[in-house]
């Protein structure tokens, strides 16, 4: 495989593990990835869950569990360590403060338009800042925006297509459709951005996400023309995961029927494996709440019948019965637990076969 180079930053292994909140990719996972040559990225959504079970500022525990689990991947690692920083969080700016304090090496920055991102690096030169978009126009806005008000141009970005799992940038009917699809989207966008890169003599990789499963997925989008790829629901299944067994095991449990579209509280559709949870919530028999968090800002509170951080930090630890796990498209191919380090040869080799 070719490196990944974003900036001065180059993986040897042009994967980029997807953030997974909350609580799924951590400093454990997200150093081991980065010890082997990829690049490895601690989510930002709702880390703070898991250092005080009762929480009480929740932004504020929220922005110090961050800056704690990005030096400790540090520590454990000399690879390339990312951050994955949704837009629609309530203290965004806080958290991408944390995060170039901790001197992290890339932000990634999706769940809504980061137009105003590199008005926060301030005097920080060394990390990378990388929007996840799901369409060539948003890419457009967002180089346009940059490089007019801040004369920044993107250090890359993120095209995550249809099939990816969690929240989506698409409406279900769309994604059900199959209107849009990720080998468009990568070519428009190469399209739209190539005035940007002649202009200003600079290269803006791309790395394209959603349902990329194997090493013969890496060689078609390689060979498109993507210069990366972005892959989630293939690092659960990992001992490193930061998720319990539980967790775990309901991907592997799982079957192709159980990976559905949800209505996400915030707004989105979403992709899980539909589970008894849930299913309560599809007949109805879950009620709203009161929210004990305010982490959204896309969250209809007065309307949502669970509280998703809640959810996902319920799965996360195991219980199960009282949360489900986001999840690709693909995550029903998951047979068992593996290593990130056998995870990678075993990429790297069907990469090779696929040449």
């Amino acid at each position: 495989m070719k490196t990944l180079k974003i900036g001065q930053l180059e993986a040897k292994i042009p994967i980029i593990q997807g953030g997974m909140g909350v609580g799924i990719s951590m400093a454990n996972l997200a150093s081991s990835v980065a010890n082997e040559g990829a690049i490895g990225v601690i989510s930002a959504a709702g880390v703070g869950m898991f250092e005080n079970e009762r929480i009480k500022d929740f932004d504020y525990e929220n922005t110090v569990a961050l800056t704690k689990e990005i030096l400790k991947a540090k520590e454990n690692s000399s690879g390339i360590i990312g951050v994955n920083i949704m837009v629609a969080m309530t203290n965004y700016k806080e958290l991408v403060q944390s995060a170039l304090d901790a001197n992290v090496d890339i932000i990634f920055s999706g769940a809504g338009l980061p137009l105003d991102l590199p008005a926060l690096l301030k005097q920080n030169t060394h990390t990378k800042i990388v929007p996840i978009i799901s369409s060539a126009r948003a890419a457009k806005l967002i180089t346009k925006r940059w490089i007019s008000k801040y004369n920044y141009v993107p250090d890359a970005f993120v095209i995550e297509g249809p099939k990816a799992g969690g929240h989506l940038g698409f409406k279900a009917e769309d994604i059900k459709q199959n209107t849009f699809t990720l080998e468009t989207i990568l070519q428009e966008t190469k399209e739209i951005l190539l005035p940007f890169e002649d202009t200003h003599n600079q290269a803006i990789p791309l790395i394209v996400a959603g349902g990329i499963y194997t090493g013969k997925d890496i060689h078609k989008f390689l060979s498109l023309g993507a210069d990366g790829v972005q892959m989630a629901t293939r690092f659960v299944t990992t001992v490193e995961c930061d998720a319990s067994d539980a967790f775990k095991q309901t991907y592997i449990d799982a079957k192709q029927e159980d990976i559905r579209l949800i209505k996400s509280p915030v707004g989105l559709p979403g992709r899980a494996i539909f589970n008894p949870y849930l299913k309560l919530v599809e007949e109805g028999k879950k009620h709203p709440f009161s929210c004990p968090y305010n982490c959204i800002i896309t969250c209809k509170k007065e309307e949502a019948p669970y509280c998703i951080s809640l959810a996902l930090y319920n799965a996360k630890i195991g219980k199960l019965s009282h949360g489900f796990a986001f999840a690709g498209t693909n995550a029903y191919r998951a047979e068992k637990i593996i290593s990130v380090h056998n995870l990678l040869d075993e990429l790297i080799e069907e990469y090779n076969n696929a040449l």
